[in-house]
């Protein structure tokens, strides 16, 4: 194995085509480009480049996070783990003395490749150095929920940390409680009713009106720069697109103001957050993001990143697929059968509930698929089929079965099955970490472009940047990476 050598600290680059003031880094980068076309029969690659420069604030925001469904399994497990961490509490098991960490964060734990020293070694750097990103033990944090109870009882009821980590967070978690949610009893499974005993009231206006006044009152009481909101709450059936009412941002605000049916809690939550200047975040299956959603969100220049936490099985699923496909290998059927015990596993019993689930785990491989067409004519697909059990003994202890089922040479068959047991709401809550710290970080990152751009086959730009600095697409599709059905820009 070659020599390697890690080492820590602030990055800086020495180089002219990155200026560094007292109030940002601004660096030019180009671009490579190919534009492919079909002439005569063949295929012509014309390489061309696009030079831009990216001006990020060094300057970082103290940040909070509102988290709706802060009472369930994801929220009170991250909300311990920022606590343990910032607290730096040590605890023990039947195996010994435990610290607070971050594994699982690619933002905190993973590191980055940055060259070699002057003896040839390979330099290795946390990604958390690479540029001015937030300390997620700093955040200050917050929430909704349709239950009262508070953070310190949730985390006793979810069992997912260790007795002693539990014992010694309790107090401090007991002094959070979440404020009212919206409940709607069409959108989640009817199993959730004993649960929503601390929701909001009124219109939807009303409750659009109560969710923005929360944020405020947060922003202001913490002094806080920023917030970021996610939703971290149960799985929602899939709202239906209607005419003139969720199909843009105008028809959407007025159908808030109608208290039409067909607006969900999870847009309601986007909307208030939009409209206060907050990034929103979603991080369950359901369709969120109707165009009403998006439009608003690009109208505004707000950021937004969906959907659904890729954590655990199809995690794995979209690593496996991708090497399978790229080694020329045919998938011809994927069947995932999960079973899980937590809250979130009771909600997905209902049938509605579940089609959202099912929707985001099976179309994780539809890019992969698409981009073979040696291996798959136009339309066809693998078998793919998804199936969740509720089963309490496991708890939070996800089990995962899959199996796959490939054509190789000369109409063979290959065969992989694998179980994998997925610690769920501990898979998840180092996800949101990231979700939140790069969030954050791309609103501090503005672009802007060479004008004109240098053209496929013609004379490159001249280089000067015309026109200010832009903001990144309010669709933070850049995101994609860590969750299961990321959303694009239109088009």
């Amino acid at each position: 194995m070659s020599k390697q050598e890690f080492v820590r600290g602030p990055v800086v680059v020495e180089s002219a085509n990155v200026k560094y003031s007292e109030e940002h880094i601004t660096s030019d980068y180009v671009y490579q480009r190919t534009c492919v076309r079909h002439v005569n029969g063949k295929v012509v690659i014309q390489p061309f480049e696009e030079k831009y420069q990216i001006q990020t604030t060094r300057k970082v925001p103290q940040t909070g996070v509102m988290l709706v469904g802060w009472g369930g399994n994801n929220g009170s497990t991250f909300t311990a783990g920022i606590l343990a961490n910032r607290l730096g509490l040590k605890w023990r098991t039947k195996e010994g003395e435990r610290e607070p960490n971050f594994l699982g964060s690619v933002t905190q734990s993973s590191t980055v490749q940055i060259g070699c020293n002057e003896d040839g070694e390979r330099v290795n750097i946390p990604f958390k150095d690479l540029l001015p990103m937030i300390d997620p033990s700093e955040l200050v944090i917050g929430g909704w929920d349709i239950s009262a109870t508070p953070l310190g009882d949730a985390m006793t009821a979810a069992k997912v940390l260790d007795y002693d980590l539990q014992r010694q967070l309790y107090p401090e978690m007991q002094k959070l409680v979440p404020l009212p949610s919206i409940y709607y009893p069409d959108f989640i499974a009817q199993n959730q009713s004993d649960r929503a005993t601390h929701v909001l009231l009124g219109t939807k206006q009303e409750q659009l009106d109560k969710i923005r006044s929360d944020i405020r009152t947060f922003k202001e009481s913490n002094k806080l720069d920023s917030v970021i909101v996610m939703w971290t709450a149960n799985t929602e059936r899939f709202s239906e697109i209607q005419e003139g009412v969720n199909d843009s941002s105008p028809n959407l605000l007025a159908a808030i103001s109608r208290n039409e049916e067909e607006i969900s809690p999870s847009s309601l939550f986007a909307v208030a957050s939009i409209l206060e200047g907050c990034c929103y975040i979603n991080g369950s299956p359901q369709n969120t993001y109707v165009p009403g959603v998006v439009e608003l969100a690009e109208e505004r220049g707000v950021p937004v990143a969906g959907d659904d936490f890729k954590s655990g099985q199809t995690k794995v699923k979209s690593v496996l697929v991708d090497f399978l496909i790229s080694a020329g290998i045919k998938v011809r059927s994927i069947v995932s059968y999960n079973h899980l015990g937590n809250n979130d596993g009771r909600n997905l019993s209902d049938p509605v509930q579940f089609r959202s689930k099912e929707i985001s785990k099976s179309n994780v491989v539809d890019d992969m698929v698409g981009s073979n067409g040696l291996l798959y004519k136009p339309g066809e697909h693998p078998d793919h089929v998804v199936v969740i059990k509720y089963v309490p003994a496991v708890g939070d202890s996800k089990r995962a079965m899959d199996e796959y089922v490939s054509e190789i040479f000369l109409g063979g068959t290959n065969t992989i099955a694998m179980h994998n047991t997925c610690e769920d709401s501990l898979l998840a809550a180092p996800l949101m970490v990231d979700l939140v710290v790069l969030a954050e970080l791309l609103s501090r990152v503005k672009v802007r472009r060479a004008e004109p751009p240098a053209a496929a086959g013609g004379a490159q730009g001249a280089g000067k940047h015309e026109g200010g600095f832009e903001p990144m697409h309010p669709v933070l599709s850049t995101l994609g990476y860590l969750l299961k059905a990321p959303l694009v820009p239109p088009g």
